[in-house]
């Protein structure tokens, strides 16, 4: 039987794929047999990841996903390397935890800069190389010329204390995801948004510490967090021509956490 998750001979750049849910993405891709562009700004953090993977389908960029000049430089070198871009994930993102009412402008910035303004510029980089490659040739059937997954979080849903900078940043991916699915539909270009509940990775060791894990172990039904390995096949199965008539979705995956109709 054919896997209809399969990724062979298809290109996935990942942000912030040094650990946690990118690394998870990253490896599973390169299992279903696609190619991994790894966007890290961590040095250290991606050269030790992609010395574990296959390095004839690795390609490591180092770099900072706000900076336009960089996103653009990084689709050009994934399409030298590997002859085009078929999938994008928005992972890459940062807290600069504060209350509201005491939250700096620097704070507020560097949140909204990388959890959004990256994500929008990564998106548009990689949406302009799929729009061109439909143009000569739009595949068939529609919806398979490439497949865009934005990282949003539960916080975009139903806020955050402590973090209106984050939850501010993933209440707007869900806006540029619909925008991106209704404009790039006729390119046969697919975006969805994911929103994580808590997953185990360094972001979230705060809320997992003992001061906060009773109350957010609490809102969890299935009482337990996520493992990165868990979160990241429903990121591949987007990315695959398994989800091939699914566009402008907001998914969750939070083990119970955040529920709706």
């Amino acid at each position: 039987m054919k896997n209809p998750m399969a990724l062979t001979g298809r290109t996935i750049v990942i942000t912030g794929a040094g650990q946690g849910i990118g690394k998870a993405i990253s490896e599973l891709v390169l299992d279903l047999g696609g190619n991994a562009v790894m966007v890290e700004r961590n040095p250290e953090t991606l050269r030790a990841t992609a010395a574990t993977l296959p390095a004839d389908r690795v390609l490591a960029l180092e770099g900072n996903v706000a900076d336009e000049a960089f996103a653009e430089q990084a689709v050009a070198d994934a399409v030298r390397r590997f002859g085009a871009v078929h999938g994008l994930v928005n992972n890459a993102g940062i807290t600069r935890p504060a209350m509201f009412a005491k939250m700096t402008l620097p704070q507020w910035q560097a949140v909204i800069d990388v959890n959004l303004t990256g994500c929008y510029l990564m998106m548009q980089a990689v949406g302009r190389a799929m729009i061109d490659r439909a143009k000569e040739k739009l595949p068939q059937p529609s919806g398979t010329t490439g497949a865009i997954v934005n990282i949003s979080s539960t916080a975009g849903k139903r806020g955050s204390i402590g973090q209106v900078n984050y939850s501010a940043a993933k209440a707007g991916l869900f806006g540029m995801t619909m925008t991106g699915a209704r404009e790039w539909a006729r390119y046969g270009i697919r975006c969805n948004s994911v929103g994580f509940g808590t997953v185990v990775t360094p972001m979230t060791e705060v809320i997992r510490s003992d001061k906060f894990a009773e109350q957010t172990m609490s809102r969890i039904p299935m009482a337990r967090y996520a493992q990165p390995s868990e979160v990241a096949p429903l990121i591949c199965f987007l990315l695959s021509n398994g989800a091939s008539y699914i566009t402008g979705e907001n998914m969750t995956v939070s083990g119970g956490s955040h529920m709706q109709p």
